[in-house]
């Protein structure tokens, strides 16, 4: 499982930062997986059917809500309030949407019951109708739990080596107007870019698409659910089209299309957040491991949506050591478990719109420290 058999936290030659963006420890941890399991109280890891709908249907709820709100009584404003209004529905509808994405997302983990079959039923319709295909997301975000940290496996944001930048990558990524540009195609088009033409996953040998039954991506045993996603994606498309033709498509973008571009901003937000840090390393095969890889991830703040979002943002760290654990237990294992990871448990409490800037900012390519005996670990640096 690769080298990493040190001990001691090596010296860093940013060890003089504080805060947030100090370097998280590579070197093998004191402690094992199982100390941290056993550190969380046991009830943690149980899953309830009945609790799991509850969020699910309250989110549900809201939603409908916004929905009557939004269809019943924006039409009757006066013009220039309307094109004020149908924003704030699109914000607010996108964020309690989000939180379904996310209930659907436990479900690819087996994280919202003991029932396998009921966790892909309510995945692959709550995915669909956001049209994500249910059981291609699954599968390769599975991959990518398996593998975080990796720069040969790991399957979403993968950073580049400094070699494989491309030469216009220091003028676009150098000033302001540049990385408002990256950060705004990457909100808008990053999720259906990568689901579509795999843009910003991991290289394959030859073209991966999430909606390819015979891509790279997938095995023999998982092509059949492959297909089944399709179906599901391409039926919601087909009621969004009969939709546009009896309510027009100006209908379909304002109450659906608008809300599906806030709930794809947050995902790729939330996703690039939680990987995309000065402070983390990334490994290649000389010395990665699955529990250094899993510890090389960040927990965010996002105010009150924190809770809109199932806490999927300020529990990351736990999500990825013990992903079949079901959100709303996530706050009380993570508090566990502060003390058994120490130093290797990271956290930013910065302001979301600054961390993405700074982000996009200092983390450009990876690349081991020129004076570092550990030529496999590699952190992010932004210098041409």
């Amino acid at each position: 499982m690769g080298a990493g058999g040190r001990m001691s936290v090596p010296p860093s030659s940013r060890k003089s930062e504080v805060g947030p963006l100090k370097r998280s420890p590579y070197s093998k941890p004191p402690f094992t997986l199982s100390q941290v399991k056993k550190a969380i109280p046991p009830h943690c890891f149980q899953r309830s059917v009945i609790r799991s709908f509850s969020y699910l249907v309250y989110d549900l709820i809201v939603a409908s809500l916004f929905y009557y709100v939004a269809t019943n009584y924006i039409h009757q404003l006066p013009q220039s309030l309307s094109y004020v209004a149908w924003p704030i529905y699109w914000a607010l509808q996108g964020c309690v949407l989000t939180g379904v994405w996310v209930i659907a997302h436990e479900c690819g983990h087996h994280a919202f019951s003991d029932y396998q079959w009921l966790d892909d039923t309510v995945g692959l319709i709550f995915h669909s109708l956001l049209l994500v295909p249910y059981f291609s997301w699954k599968y390769s975000h599975r991959r990518h739990h398996s593998n975080t940290g990796s720069l040969e496996r790991d399957e979403v944001f993968v950073p580049k080596q400094k070699s494989a930048i491309r030469w216009w990558a220091k003028y676009l990524n150098n000033n302001p107007l540049g990385r408002f540009v990256t950060i705004t195609i990457t909100l808008t088009l990053g999720w259906p870019l990568y689901l579509a033409f795999n843009v910003s996953g991991r290289p394959y040998e030859r073209f991966a698409c999430h909606y390819d039954p015979y891509g790279p991506i997938y095995n023999d045993r998982e092509r059949l659910q492959i297909y089944l996603s399709d179906a599901g994606v391409l039926a919601v498309t087909y009621g969004l089209y009969r939709l546009a033709l009896a309510k027009g498509l100006a209908w379909v973008i304002c109450v659906y299309g608008g809300p599906l571009l806030v709930v794809n901003a947050f995902l790729v937000m939330i996703t690039y957040l939680q990987h995309t840090h000065p402070s983390l390393p990334h490994y290649d095969s000389s010395e990665w491991d699955w529990f250094r890889g899993a510890l090389a991830t960040v927990d965010r703040d996002y105010g009150i949506l924190n809770k809109v979002f199932h806490n999927i943002t300020d529990t990351h760290v736990a999500h990825h050591l013990f992903s079949t654990m079901p959100h709303y237990h996530a706050m009380e294992a993570t508090k566990a478990i502060k003390p058994i990871l120490g130093e290797y448990y990271q956290f930013d409490g910065t302001p979301i719109y600054k961390a993405i800037f700074r982000e996009a900012k200092e983390c450009i390519y990876v690349e081991p420290d020129e004076d570092d005996q550990d030529k496999g670990v590699y952190w992010y640096k932004n210098k041409f």
